[in-house]
């Protein structure tokens, strides 16, 4: 079983910073896609940013490109997800989601993932 846990939610002003983290079990972990979503009150859960898993290909919504940074330590089984000159419509809570072989569909789309974290809440304050 895999499991997922995200932490490093939290307030901040905007134009602060936050890193979130996704630790993920299984010994299988470097073979995993691994990506982040959003979900605003009342909207549907966005896609944010994806690592693949040779780390060499990396993927953004147009909205964070420039401001969020997305890598992954193999050794650890860990994805983080540093988040700079944050704004308050980056404020939703953050799944973090893995996709194992065979890989089927869009980086984008949530439906590609087989498995997802709880989510941690980020809130950024005007």
């Amino acid at each position: 079983q895999v499991q997922l846990v995200e932490s490093g939610g939290g307030l901040v002003q905007a134009g602060g910073s936050l890193r979130l983290s996704c630790a993920v079990s299984g010994r299988t972990f470097r073979q995993y896609t691994v990506g982040w979503f959003r979900q605003a009150p009342g909207k549907e859960r966005d896609f944010v940013a994806a690592i693949g898993w040779t780390a060499g290909a990396t993927y953004y919504v147009d909205s964070v490109k420039g401001r969020f940074t997305i890598s992954r330590d193999n050794a650890k089984n860990t994805v983080h997800l540093q988040m700079n000159s944050l704004k308050p419509e980056d404020t939703a809570v953050y799944y973090c989601a893995a996709d194992r072989p065979p890989y089927t569909g869009s980086v984008y789309s949530a439906g590609r993932y087989d498995y997802w974290g709880q989510g941690t809440q980020v809130t950024v304050s005007s």
